[in-house]
């Protein structure tokens, strides 16, 4: 097969450019029309999570989340060092400083065991972060955050219509975040939203979210002005982008369930290699419904990953690896880490590999993709 397989593509669901054109015919572009209020509300309803407020990506819903908890200089939060950089960065801008903790061998999620042994008498927050769409371990870790009376926010980024034991993420902590940018099961582009499941911390969210004023009690007509009354900022999307998401939530099952489908593909194809111990699968716990944001494998070592991606680009086959973990960056440094202190994030970070994964992927591309990974694997196993 002649192959030219792109590792994403996002998906038109065919009603985002009629949601627009509605969006501008009724003269609100600025934000919070009949798009965003569409989009809560939905997420509200299928989530049960009490407010979701649309903003521009899933960075300013974290600095939301940090600012509602009142994050000071001289904290400390807790998060892993697997994980993109505003999982840190939200907390970090108001001067709290990362603890990183290790990440589970099983779930690439942040090891709830090892919290509590990080928690000091500066110790504000938790940031979970749940990763590939799989539910960290949140009855363990809100029952540590309940006994050190800890604020905890959930960062689904990757995690929007995927469940812990029948709980949406997002839903569970206080606090949580989605995203919405064009490498999500959902999007429009660039976008997030705040999920807000402590009734008390609406009003704040919604002040924090209009520049530090009122400004929504004046939509809703509580009060006859607004005016500046927090420290907030700009996070505010367009009623463009939310015409756009709202045509992607629309089809929420049905891109849920082509993802499964595409999921299921990949680990049917590669769970002989996997039960043989040639690579890694990913691994959902009981109990946990994914949301098949991504299909991964773990490579032996980091040469062998190295020599795949040079085969599978050969044959027209694109992947993309990440992270590189917070702890050994150029910031992970300032804050006094150093290669070596978290072995199972450098190790993992070294040999995972993501595969081509996106709506339009047909099987003729999967099993092209899959056979050419098996061609790799077994070969290099007889050397």
């Amino acid at each position: 097969m002649s192959a030219s397989i792109p590792f994403d593509r996002p998906y038109m669901t065919g009603m985002e450019l009629k949601h627009i054109s509605r969006a501008v015919s009724l003269g609100n572009i600025s934000g919070d029309g009949e798009f965003t209020q569409a989009s809560c509300r939905l997420m509200e309803s299928r989530f049960r999570i009490h407010k979701v407020l649309l903003t521009p990506s899933c960075t300013a819903a974290l600095e939301i989340a940090a600012m509602l908890y009142e994050i000071k200089p001289g904290d400390e939060f807790i998060v892993p060092a697997y994980t993109f950089v505003s999982s840190a960065n939200a907390f970090a801008r108001l001067g709290a400083k990362p603890v990183f903790v290790e990440i589970r061998e099983d779930t690439l999620n942040i090891d709830e065991r090892q919290i509590e042994a990080a928690i000091t008498d500066k110790t504000r927050a938790i940031c979970a972060v749940h990763y590939a769409g799989i539910a960290c371990d949140m009855d363990a870790i809100l029952e540590v955050a309940q006994k050190h009376d800890l604020d905890v926010v959930e960062d689904a980024a990757q995690g929007v219509h995927a469940y812990y034991h029948g709980r949406a993420l997002g839903s569970i902590a206080p606090v949580g975040a989605f995203s919405f940018h064009s490498t999500k099961n959902y999007t429009c582009g660039e976008g997030g939203a705040i999920c807000i499941n402590d009734p008390d911390l609406v009003e704040r969210a919604e002040i924090i979210r209009e520049k530090g004023t009122n400004r929504s009690k004046f939509l809703r007509g509580e009060i006859d002005k607004y005016t500046w009354v927090d420290i907030g900022s700009s996070y505010v999307p367009s009623e463009i982008s939310a015409a756009f998401l709202f045509g992607q939530l629309e089809m929420l099952d049905t891109i849920s369930t082509r993802r499964r489908e595409i999921f299921e593909f990949y680990r049917q194809g590669l769970s002989g290699l996997a039960e043989r111990n040639l690579l890694q699968i990913p691994y959902v716990p009981t109990g946990y419904e994914s949301n098949c944001h991504m299909f991964y494998i773990l490579m032996p070592d980091t040469s062998t990953r190295g020599a795949l991606i040079s085969h599978l680009k050969a044959q027209g086959i694109q992947t993309a690896f990440h992270y590189v973990p917070l702890h050994t960056s150029l910031m992970g440094r300032q804050f006094g880490y150093k290669p070596g202190d978290l072995p199972i994030t450098e190790d993992v970070s070294e040999r995972l590999l993501r595969l081509p994964f996106f709506y339009q992927i047909t099987p003729e591309e999967q099993h092209f993709v899959v056979d050419q990974i098996r061609a790799f694997v077994m070969s290099s196993s007889r050397q």
